[in-house]
């Protein structure tokens, strides 16, 4: 039926009685409950008035962060309390400005044109107190150490060693899986051989120099330092950086004198990450897990599809913390990373890379892309030049 004009009035009358009378009819019930303090309506009542107060449209505070003045928010607390964060946060930046920090690279210098400017410029510079040591095995790219006399502030003490095969003993085989290593078992053994070396060496320079480091931090000489995605586990902790004080490191960097331990314990056929995580555990260690801004150049050959196992480009704006990645053009970005990440199984696997200098110097800046070609460059009597002036700087 079509509504006139005419026969329409009284029907949208009938409907507005309809409208009004149960809003009057809760206005009553709130007026009569208004006299009793017990009444059901009362934290309705309250609510309503909260919503009538301006301070209630501030935004809740929002969790504490490293730099709070990035987010244009309405801090609800009273000005004291406002002063008082800021006088913490003003303190704790103090004491680690003043603290003694050894930092300790570990592995080969594959790629480290492209990794060691951007650690320096993330780490090395970062704090005045900060001490460089450098565990890696001698290889072909060796020579690309030599940078570190340009970049580095501080250096305690380098030792590049010629690589020997290591036991592989019936504990090690219980303890450890072959799968995911591309050097099976003995890989895995060199790389935490590498790591214990770091606490030999730091060791040897706080008694040489009657100190203590207050905090320790290990990880990778193939480690690019760009911007903080989840950190990958792999089953256990992200074995690729950590940050403690003395007495955790003794037990974190201790990788190969702790296997024995984990054999006793029950872990078998478990990988670094999970290794990691175990030792840590059986010696009640706490650990926090952190997003942070670093990747790991690979320079393995990857299988395609992946299997588990993406590989970022070094050029993503988003947070890396440790996973794989190369100075490659990308060939799945945003929603349809997205959607791959979220049907990949957990594994481990390999794909080709191109090369990718010419998208490094685009991505990483000037000043990095100078570094790199100054590395590939180098001449021979340069990099001994170099060698010896890095020599004369270590005490060890």
């Amino acid at each position: 039926m079509q509504l006139t004009r005419s026969s329409a009035a009284p029907y949208l009358n009938f409907r507005l009685v309809l409208l009004i009378l149960p809003c009057c009819s809760f206005l009553l019930f709130l007026s009569l409950s208004s006299t009793n303090t017990n009444s059901t309506f009362t934290p309705l009542r309250n609510f309503l008035s909260n919503l009538s107060s301006p301070s209630s449209y501030g935004l809740p505070p929002l969790p504490r962060t490293e730099n709070r003045s990035l987010f244009p928010v309405t801090i609800t607390s009273n000005t004291e309390s406002v002063s008082e964060l800021r006088n913490e946060d003003k303190k704790k930046k103090e004491l680690l400005l003043r603290s003694r920090i050894a930092v300790c690279l570990v592995g080969g210098a594959r790629k480290f044109e492209l990794t060691g400017p951007s650690i320096a410029e993330n780490i090395l510079i970062v704090y005045p107190n900060e001490d460089l040591f450098l565990n890696s095995p001698l290889y072909k790219d060796s020579f690309k150490f030599s940078i570190l006399k340009d970049i580095a502030p501080r250096i305690a003490s380098i030792r590049i060693f010629k690589p020997t095969k290591l036991n592989e003993t019936d504990f090690h085989l219980r303890v450890f899986t072959p799968r995911g290593s591309p050097n099976s078992i003995q890989g895995l053994l060199q790389y935490l051989n590498l790591v214990e070396g770091c606490l030999t060496l730091i060791n040897a320079f706080q008694i040489q120099n009657n100190f203590t480091y207050y905090w320790i931090v290990r990880t990778r000489v193939d480690g690019y330092w760009n911007a903080s995605l989840s950190p990958d586990k792999y089953g256990g902790c992200n074995d690729r950086l950590r940050i403690g004080n003395l007495n955790t490191s003794l037990i974190a960097f201790s990788r190969l004198s702790l296997i024995p331990q984990l054999d006793a314990a029950g872990f078998f056929q478990i990988n670094s990450e999970t290794s990691f995580k175990s030792q840590l555990t059986i010696h009640d260690v706490k650990f926090l897990e952190n997003r942070l801004p670093f990747c790991v150049v690979s320079a393995h050959k990857f299988k395609f599809p992946p299997k588990g196992l993406p590989v970022a480009s070094m050029s993503s704006p988003g947070p890396l913390s440790g996973a794989y990645c190369r100075p490659c053009t990308p060939v799945c970005a945003g929603p349809c990373a997205d959607d791959i990440m979220a049907i990949l199984p957990i594994g481990f696997s390999r794909i080709d890379g191109e090369n990718g200098t010419n998208n490094f110097d685009r991505f990483a800046g000037e000043k990095l892309a100078e570094l790199r070609i100054q590395v590939m460059e180098s001449k021979f009597e340069k990099c001994v030049k170099d060698f010896d002036e890095m020599k004369k700087r270590t005490v060890n």
